[in-house]
C-alpha cells in the first residue's frame, strides 16, 4: 500500500493495520528476533597520524583489519581528518583514502573544506603520538588497534560520543558506526518523522532518513525531510547539560537507537561528524546554525494568519473566503492557492476560465491595498507538453534530470513530467527566469514549493503509453500511475546491497520518486543527491525572489535538508483532521526548531478529511487555539474535506477571534523572536526544557511549549475536555488572557496544575522576569503594527526584590537583510527592577531613528506581581525630564483580585498582582527611565 500525499480518501483502518505490521516486523528485526545478518565488518587499525601545522588538525590513515563481503567489499584504506573548527565545535571525517567520495556539495552548504586526498601519503606536519587532541571545549581521543574514537568535554571529562561500542564498517554502499550512550541521556531530533511518543526519541523506534512523499499521518516513518542531527540532554548533578551530533551525509540511512547505544547504517557518502559542545540547548542551536546557516528572516506579514484550501475552484470562491474572514472580524493576512489557479496543473500558468488574469490582478490590487498578501503553489514536475513555454525553454537549455541519456519521465498532477535539476547552474538560471516571467504575469508575494522530495506517482523507468491517454481525461484518481513503467533492478543504485527502511516498509529507493540510477549535472547520481532536491530548489527559489523583488523573500517548502532553514519556512505536510494529528503536530514543530527551521507550522484543522465520527467543529476550535501559536499559522484542507475556514462555525470563529487576537497582539514579540532566530538560531517555538534545562519533568514534555524564553502555551488536546493538566516549572506564571489568574510553582519538582479551558479558551502564560512587548492587535498585521505598544512587566508574585528584561526589534520588513541599520531598524532592550517599594522600568535604544520616523510610542505598562498601586511617577527620556512630553495624562490603576492557583513559598494574601501605568506616549526610539513607589491602601 502506498499513501500519496494528495490522495483525498484514505482507509485509516487499513493504514493503521499496515503500520502496526511494519512496526512489529521492524522491531522484531532490530531486536534480533528474525534471522541475524552476517557480521558486516571487523573494523580498522590506525597506521599513521600527523598533526598539520597552523591549526590544520590531524590527518591519519586507517587500514582494514579483516575483509568481508557482506554489503560489498571493504574499502581497504581510509583517511581520518580531525579538526577543532571553533572553540565549541570539532569535526571528525572518515573517507576513502584513495578516491574522492560523494559528499554534500560545498556550494549548497558552505563550510570549511577538508584537506585534499593525497593517496595515503602524509603531506606535511609532525607525527602525533599523544593520547588525545584537545580544543577549548571538546577533546578527541582514540584507540589504534582496533581504531575507535571518542569526544568528551574538556571541563568535566564527560563522554559525548564513543565508537568503541562497535566495529567501524566502511564499504562503497554501506557505512556503519556505533556510539555508546548513558541510559539517562534524553535524545531529540533525527527527523523528519511523526513521533507518537512525543519529542523525546524512544529506544527501538525506527529512525530512517530519506526524503519521502509519505503523508504525516504515517508514524515513525521517513517523511519529507532528512536531518541527521540529534541533541543529547543529560541531567548531571541537577544541572541539564546539552550537546549535539550531526552526521553530514545526504544518503539514505537507518539509525538504530537502543537506549544505551546508537548505530548509523548509511548507504553511501562518507562519515562526516560534527560535535557541538553546548552546554545549554540554546547554545547548541546557536553553534549548529552558525555552521549550517542562520534561519532566514521572515517578513512581518508572514507571522499573520494564512488561509488555503486545495479546492478553491475559481477566483470568486477565493474572494468569498477573504470577505468571510473580513465580515467575521477574524484576522487574515495571506490568502493562498493550491494548484487550482493553474491551467491543467502546469506550473507558472493561470487557468483562463477560473482564474482569468484581468480579474485576478484586480483582486490582488484590492487585497494589496488592504495590506494582505497572495501566495501560490508550484510543484517541481514540468509537464511534457510541446505547446508549453516553460517546458520548451527547459528542453532548450537541457536542464532536466536524466536516465540513460534522456530526461527522466515521471508523473504528477499535470500527467507526464520531467524534473528540473537544481544542481545544474543552467537549471537554476532557467528557474530564476521562469519565476520572473510568472511574477510579471501575477505579482505574487511568495512561493510555495511542494512535492519536492521528489514525489512521483509512478516507479521505475517509464514511457508515455501508446494505448491510452495519460493523464486520463476527467480522472477522479489522477494520482494513479498511467504511464507504462518497469521496475529497475539491474543496477546497484536501484537495488543497493543494504536496504534502508524506506517508506516504513524497506521499499525500493526509487519507489514513487526518481529512479536512483538517474543522473544530475556532472553525472551526480540521484542515489547520492536524492535528499538534497528540496534544499536545492529552495536555494534557487530564494535567489529568484530576492533578485526579482529586492524584498525579503517568503518561501514555504515541504522537503528539507540540513541548512534549508536559511532559505525557507516549512509546514509539516499532509496531516489529518484527528485529535491524534493535533497532538503529534507539536513534536514536529518543535523538532524543526532544533533543525534550524523556526518558521514552521501544521495544517490547522487537518489536511485530509476528518474521520466521520470526529466532530470537526470541536476539533477546529482546539486546533486554531493551538495553531494561533505555531510560528507559521495556516488553515489548509484537501478538496475532499468539508469546508473548514474559521468562520464556518460561530464557535470556531469565537475561538479564532480570541486566539488570533492574542497572536496579533503578540506580533512584535514574535517578530523579535524572528530577529533573534536569524542572529543565533534560537527557535521561535521551543521545548520547555530550553528555558528550564535543569527541570527534568520537562525533558519529555510534548503537550506544551514555549514561544521564546517566557511565554508558555498549554493547549487542550483531548476531545470533550474543558480543562487541561499543565506542567509548570518553578516560578510565577501569569495567564496572558487574564493576568489575575496566577500559578506559582515552587521547588524543583513538577507542578501539574488543572486549568479551566472552556471551549473557546486556551491557556497562555508569561513567566516571571519577562518584559513582553505587545500592541493592540487588529485583523491585518499592517494595521496591528501601527498601533501603540504595551509593555507587560512580569515580576515574581509578591516580589520585593526582582528584575525583569525583554526586547523588541522593529524594521521595514521589505529589506532582504534583517540587520540593524540607522533609519531602517530599531532595537530596544527593556529592563525593570523592584527594590522594596521602589520600581524602575527603563529602556536602552539602538538606532532609534526608524521608530521615531514611524511615530512608534509606548502607551501603557502592565506590571505584574506587585501589591497595591503606584505614586510619585517620574519619567526621563534620553536623560531629560520629559514627563509632559512623554505622557499625555499618566495614571495608575490597580488590577482586580488575584486568583492564585498555588501558593508554595508565598506568604500572606495579596489583593492584586497588576499595576497599570497608563496614559503614556513614550517614544519607542528614545531611551527612557520611569520610577515610582508602590503604595498599599490601608
Amino acid at each position: 500500500m502506498w499513501l500519496f500525499s494528495r490522495s483525498p480518501v484514505l482507509s485509516s483502518r487499513a493504514v493503521s493495520y499496515l503500520l502496526r505490521c511494519v512496526l512489529l516486523v521492524t522491531l522484531a528485526a532490530s531486536n534480533g528476533v528474525l534471522a541475524k545478518a552476517p557480521k558486516a565488518g571487523f573494523g580498522y587499525k590506525l597506521v599513521s597520524l600527523v598533526q598539520q601545522p597552523n591549526g590544520g588538525g590531524l590527518v591519519g590513515y586507517l587500514q582494514v583489519k579483516q575483509r568481508t563481503s557482506t554489503y560489498g567489499p571493504d574499502i581497504p584504506r581510509l583517511r581520518l581528518f580531525v579538526k577543532h573548527e571553533t572553540r565549541d565545535r570539532v569535526r571528525v571525517q572518515i573517507t576513502d583514502a584513495d578516491k574522492q567520495r560523494w559528499e554534500v556539495p560545498y556550494n549548497l552548504l558552505p563550510r570549511e573544506p577538508a584537506p585534499p586526498l593525497t593517496g595515503g601519503k602524509v603531506a606535511g606536519g609532525a607525527p602525533f603520538t599523544a593520547g588525545e587532541y584537545s580544543g577549548e571545549e571538546l577533546v578527541f581521543t582514540y584507540g589504534r588497534d582496533p581504531f575507535w574514537y571518542a569526544v568528551h568535554r574538556k571541563s568535566t571529562r564527560q563522554p559525548l560520543f564513543n565508537t568503541s561500542a562497535g566495529a567501524l564498517v566502511f564499504k562503497d554502499q554501506y557505512l556503519e558506526v556505533t556510539t555508546a550512550l548513558p541510559k539517562e541521556a534524553a535524545l531529540y531530533g533525527l527527523g523528519e518523522n511523526t513521533q507518537p511518543g512525543g519529542i523525546r526519541l524512544r529506544p527501538n523506534d525506527p529512525y530512517t532518513l530519506y526524503t519521502t512523499d509519505a503523508s504525516a499521518i504515517n508514524l515513525n516513518t521517513d517523511l519529507y525531510g532528512s536531518h541527521p542531527v540529534y541533541m543529547d540532554l543529560r541531567s548531571l548533578g541537577g544541572r541539564g547539560v546539552a550537546h549535539a551530533v550531526l552526521l553530514l551525509n545526504s544518503n539514505g540511512m537507518d539509525v538504530f537507537y537502543r537506549g544505551t547505544s546508537l548505530t548509523y547504517k548509511v548507504i553511501g557518502g562518507l562519515l562526516d561528524f560534527y560535535f557541538f559542545a553546548g552546554p545549554t540547548p540554546l547554545a547548541v542551536v546557536d553553534q549548529y546554525t552558525s555552521m549550517i546557516g542562520r534561519p532566514a528572516p521572515m517578513p512581518y506579514w508572514a507571522f499573520g494568519f494564512h488561509q488555503c484550501r486545495w479546492g478553491y475552484q475559481n477566483l470568486s470562491v477565493v474572494e468569498g473566503v477573504v470577505e468571510g474572514y473580513r465580515n467575521a472580524q477574524i484576522p487574515l493576512d495571506v490568502i493562498w492557492n493550491d494548484d487550482d489557479h493553474m491551467d491543467a496543473a502546469k506550473d507558472f500558468t493561470l487557468d483562463p476560465v477560473n482564474y482569468p488574469r484581468p480579474k485576478l490582478l484586480a483582486f490582488l490590487d484590492k487585497i494589496h491595498a488592504r495590506g494582505m498578501k497572495y501566495i501560490v503553489l508550484i510543484d517541481p514536475g514540468i509537464a511534457v507538453n510541446n505547446s508549453y513555454g516553460v517546458y520548451q525553454r527547459g528542453m532548450a537549455r537541457d536542464i532536466f534530470i536524466k536516465l540513460d541519456g534522456q530526461p527522466y519521465l515521471a508523473q504528477v498532477w499535470p500527467g507526464p513530467v520531467y524534473f528540473p535539476d537544481f544542481l545544474n547552474p543552467n537549471g537554476v538560471s532557467w528557474w530564476i527566469d521562469e519565476v520572473r516571467r510568472f511574477h510579471d504575469l501575477v505579482p505574487v508575494d511568495g512561493l510555495w514549493i511542494d512535492m519536492n522530495e521528489v514525489s512521483n506517482f509512478c516507479t521505475g523507468k517509464c514511457t508515455i503509453p501508446k494505448t491510452h491517454e495519460c493523464p486520463i481525461p476527467n480522472s477522479k484518481t489522477p494520482w494513479i500511475c498511467c504511464l507504462d513503467c518497469k521496475n529497475l533492478t539491474n543496477t546497484r543504485w536501484d537495488e543497493p546491497p543494504y536496504k534502508i527502511n524506506a517508506s516504513g516498509q524497506t521499499a525500493r529507493l526509487g519507489f514513487n520518486t526518481i529512479a536512483t540510477s538517474a543522473t544530475h549535472y556532472n553525472g551526480i547520481l540521484e542515489y547520492n543527491a536524492h535528499s538534497l532536491y528540496g534544499f536545492s530548489q529552495a536555494i534557487a527559489t530564494h535567489k529568484a525572489l530576492q533578485g526579482l523583488q529586492g524584498k525579503r523573500p517568503f518561501i514555504l517548502t515541504r522537503s528539507t535538508f540540513v541548512g534549508s532553514g536559511a532559505y525557507a519556512a516549512h509546514w509539516t505536510g499532509d496531516n489529518k483532521g484527528t485529535w491524534e494529528n493535533l497532538r503529534w503536530s507539536i513534536s514536529t514543530v518543535l523538532n524543526f526548531g532544533l533543525f534550524g527551521m523556526p518558521m514552521v507550522g501544521a495544517d490547522i484543522c487537518g489536511f485530509y478529511p476528518a474521520e466521520p465520527a470526529t466532530p470537526l467543529e470541536e476539533l477546529c476550535n482546539r486546533w486554531i487555539q493551538l495553531g494561533a501559536f505555531y510560528p507559521f499559522s495556516r488553515d489548509h484542507a484537501n478538496f475532499a474535506s468539508k469546508r473548514q475556514e474559521l468562520y464556518v462555525w460561530e464557535s470556531v470563529a469565537t475561538s479564532a477571534r480570541n486566539a488570533l487576537g492574542m497572536r496579533y497582539r503578540l506580533l512584535p514579540y514574535l517578530y523579535t523572536l524572528n530577529y533573534q532566530a536569524h542572529l543565533t538560531g534560537a527557535p521561535v517555538a521551543r521545548p520547555v526544557f530550553f528555558s528550564f534545562p535543569d527541570f527534568t519533568p520537562s525533558y519529555g514534555l510534548s503537550t506544551q511549549f514555549l514561544l521564546g524564553k517566557g511565554v508558555m502555551v498549554s493547549p487542550v488536546l483531548e476531545e470533550g475536555a474543558t480543562s487541561v493538566n499543565a506542567v509548570f516549572p518553578p516560578g510565577t506564571w501569569y495567564n496572558l488572557f487574564d493576568t489575575t489568574k496566577v500559578v506559582v510553582s515552587g521547588g524543583a519538582g513538577s507542578t501539574t496544575e488543572k486549568l479551566d479551558a472552556p471551549l473557546n479558551e486556551i491557556n497562555v502564560h508569561v513567566y516571571q522576569n519577562t518584559i513582553l512587548p505587545m500592541q493592540r492587535g487588529g485583523v491585518i498585521s499592517k494595521d496591528a503594527r501601527a498601533t501603540p505598544f504595551t509593555l507587560v512587566v512580569a515580576f515574581p508574585f509578591g516580589a520585593t526584590e526582582a528584575d525583569a528584561e525583554g526586547a523588541v526589534y522593529v524594521d521595514d520588513d521589505e529589506r532582504p537583510e534583517m540587520v540593524l541599520a540607522e533609519g531602517q531598524a530599531t532595537y530596544v532592550r527593556f529592563y525593570a527592577s523592584v527594590r522594596g517599594k521602589a520600581v524602575t522600568v527603563r529602556s536602552e535604544v539602538q538606532m532609534g531613528s526608524y521608530s521615531m520616523q514611524k511615530g512608534m510610542v509606548i502607551e501603557k505598562l502592565s506590571v505584574l506581581g506587585l501589591e497595591g498601586t503606584g505614586r510619585n511617577l517620574a519619567v526621563q527620556v534620553d536623560g531629560a525630564d520629559a514627563t509632559a512630553v512623554a505622557t499625555s495624562s499618566p495614571y495608575f490603576a490597580a488590577g482586580d483580585s488575584v486568583k492564585l492557583h498555588r501558593q508554595e513559598g508565598v506568604e500572606g494574601s495579596k489583593k492584586s498582582v497588576m499595576v497599570e501605568v497608563g496614559g503614556l506616549a513614550l517614544p519607542l526610539g528614545k531611551s527612557f527611565t520611569m520610577t515610582w513607589n508602590m503604595h498599599i491602601e490601608v
